[in-house]
């Protein structure tokens, strides 16, 4: 018999709008556990709601599952603020990658040329983008 308290699968996909495979997925991958189980079937406790909630907000914010997890299983605070530091430096990147490239599209629709492709403006900003030769 289901005690009041607890959620099916199904009621907690639901209650998150999610489909119940990614919660079968959260939890292979340690991000979840059933409360217990009844006659093979999950059984969730309020318990859970929060860490849903947090792992959805985690992956709003470009989190991947391993990082997530790392958090949720982090045995200090120290530990957490590391993955955050680890993230906010990866989105640092990314952010002053996409910024160059959004200016090179910018003088691409802006170029006077008649070919922004041909433009030494445009070339030399493509020309930064390219990484230098690697050793042999």
């Amino acid at each position: 018999m289901k005690s009041r308290d607890e959620m099916t699968i199904g009621e907690l996909a639901d209650r998150f709008g999610l489909a119940t495979h990614v919660l079968r997925h959260w939890e292979a991958v340690g991000l979840l556990a059933p409360a217990r189980r009844v006659n093979g079937w999950r059984r969730y406790g309020q318990d859970v709601l929060a860490r849903v909630a947090f792992i959805q907000q985690c992956k709003e914010l470009g989190f991947g599952l391993e990082q997530v997890r790392a958090m949720l299983d982090a045995g200090d605070p120290a530990a957490r603020k590391e993955v955050l530091a680890r993230h906010d430096a990866e989105l640092e990147r990314r952010i002053a990658s996409a910024t160059a490239a959004r200016e090179l599209i910018g003088h691409g629709l802006r170029c006077p040329a008649p070919d922004f492709i041909e433009c030494p403006n445009f070339r030399a900003g493509l020309e930064a983008r390219i990484p230098p030769a690697r050793p042999r």
